[in-house]
């Protein structure tokens, strides 16, 4: 008996080992994941999407109807304001000119032939030849005469004014960077006047018609430095400055945003109309400040008091949504920094956010280790999922 006692108490030390075990994964003691406050740069930002436009962009159209006779601009080319660049064929406006004056001159030979007839009338009725009603048939068709002159020159003035039109000429100094017309095509400008040419005043002075959301407009002010890149110079990064920001809305899918202009240099010509640019609006920026991992905001225990877990949810009144699902908050958090082993409650104030860190003012100090995950051994040591490829199990 004696001899099977040691292996008796082993036996016992083991069963109570394993009950030991297991009764510390089921309570789930928990390992908690953390992020240590650091010292470095931060800049908060508002990002949005815009095209680049030239400052002064024309459309040269064309008032008349007819076919394109001769052009002397194409793409990229160089005018001057009052510059021909386009001749529409004159054939019928110079016909109608023809025939408008004709018309005049009849108008004129009438009025003549009429003011003789009255004269006339106003004689023989001085010397009571002529009746009254002669003498005042008389001065009315001289009117009408009079009348009908306006009427005549009138036409020739808008025929004469048609045929000018006939030449196209350019109304500011720039670059043609549309045409829309080929030589022998027919313009119609029935209801409004065909588009010829696109001209561009200066290509070195342009402009960003970025969408800032609704969300972010209230923070993006004039003369705010901006960066941004193009698909076309993906490693390069221009810079330029908000110049407006328009009150009109632009609603699209219930998406309210609001056209912010940046003004953009463009010495060297590389930046072209109709690039889509990627904007950061700079907002603010901090050299050397204290901040912490925007998932220690987040984190909150399962034992969370109810005041403590509102403070994370997008609705309380300290947090607004900036673009691209960041948050920006301000005013006072609660973050758990890890002491002993146990995260332990400590309120701070926060400042700027650049949408993965935050600032930190007053609550912490550097080297302090902030949870940001809790990890259970529970959930360590579950076994893992199956595989939905596997082969279907078969009960008898």
């Amino acid at each position: 008996m004696k001899r099977f006692f040691p292996l008796l108490v082993i036996i016992i030390g083991l069963i109570v080992f394993a009950f030991v075990l297991r009764q510390c994964r089921q309570s789930g003691a928990a390992n908690y994941q953390t992020a240590t406050v650091t010292h470095g740069p931060l800049t908060q930002a508002v990002t949005a999407t815009g095209t680049l436009n030239p400052v002064v962009n024309v459309q040269v159209g064309s008032q008349v109807s007819g076919n394109i006779a001769k052009l002397f601009a194409d793409f990229n080319s160089q005018v001057k304001a009052g510059d021909v660049v386009a001749q529409i064929d004159p054939a019928l406006f110079q016909a109608t000119v023809t025939q408008t004056e004709g018309d005049l001159a009849s108008a004129q030979a009438a009025l003549e032939l009429a003011k003789l007839n009255a004269t006339r009338t106003q004689q023989l009725f001085t010397q009571k030849n002529s009746s009254q009603q002669d003498l005042d048939q008389a001065m009315a068709n001289l009117h009408q005469a009079e009348a009908n002159v306006k009427i005549k020159q009138g036409a020739l003035d808008k025929a004469k004014a048609d045929l000018d039109h006939c030449t196209i000429t350019s109304p500011i100094d720039g670059v043609v960077i549309s045409r829309s017309v080929d030589v022998g095509q027919t313009v119609a400008a029935s209801l409004q006047a065909p588009i010829i040419f696109m001209i561009a005043n200066d290509l070195t002075k342009m402009q960003i018609d970025s969408n800032v959301a609704e969300a972010d407009v209230g923070v993006v002010t004039i003369d705010q430095n901006v960066d941004f890149t193009v698909d076309a110079f993906p490693t390069h990064t221009f810079h330029g400055k908000v110049t407006q920001v328009r009150n009109a809305p632009i609603t699209v899918q219930n998406v309210v945003t609001y056209d912010t202009v940046i003004g953009v240099s463009n010495p060297d010509l590389k930046l072209k109309p109709g690039m889509t640019a990627n904007v950061s609006i700079l907002i603010a920026h901090r050299d050397n400040v204290l901040q912490i991992k925007n998932a220690a905001l987040r984190y909150r225990p399962a034992d969370a008091t109810p005041s403590e877990a509102k403070s994370t949810s997008p609705s309380a009144p300290s947090s607004a949504r900036s673009s691209g699902g960041r948050e920006r908050r301000s005013g006072e958090r609660t973050v758990y920094v890890l002491s002993g082993g146990r995260p332990k409650t400590t309120q701070i104030k926060t400042g700027i956010s650049d949408g993965i860190s935050t600032e930190v003012l007053e609550g912490l100090k550097e080297g302090d280790r902030v949870v940001t995950a809790e990890l259970t051994s529970t959930s360590l040591s579950s076994s893992p999922a199956a595989n939905p490829f596997s082969a279907p199990r078969r009960f008898p």
